[in-house]
């Protein structure tokens, strides 16, 4: 099973590259990139295909162009991951004493709590 889209038109087997929807109430054609889930009401269509759409007497269509730059990651994104994950990947630092003033004679310091030691 392959995971590319094709062109929901007849015969052909090129891979879909727009999307196109039909709004009944407006009478309006919308053709717009890829939809990112394939759904029963929109129809996937190839460059050619794409190119070659027209609509019924009365319609219009509307041809929605694409962000190049949304199709992928940008490199602020990928400086952000790298980021990510050299600090994920540096050694956690050694834990500091809680109080480095306790005194052993007197019970250990817990946070706010303190172990008294029996003097008997």
């Amino acid at each position: 099973m392959s995971l590319a889209r094709r062109c929901s038109r007849t015969a052909c087997g090129r891979s879909a590259v727009n999307t196109l929807t039909y709004v009944y109430a407006d009478q309006t054609a919308v053709l717009g990139p890829l939809a990112t889930y394939a759904e029963p009401h929109a129809y996937d269509l190839c460059e050619l295909h794409s190119e070659r759409l027209s609509a019924p007497r009365g319609w219009e269509v509307l041809r929605l162009a694409g962000d190049p730059a949304a199709q992928g990651p940008s490199s602020d994104d990928l400086l952000a991951l790298a980021d990510a994950v050299r600090e994920a990947a540096r050694p956690a630092p050694a834990p500091a004493p809680l109080h480095s003033t306790d005194d052993s004679s007197r019970g250990a310091k817990r946070g706010h709590l303190r172990v008294l030691t029996s003097t008997d």
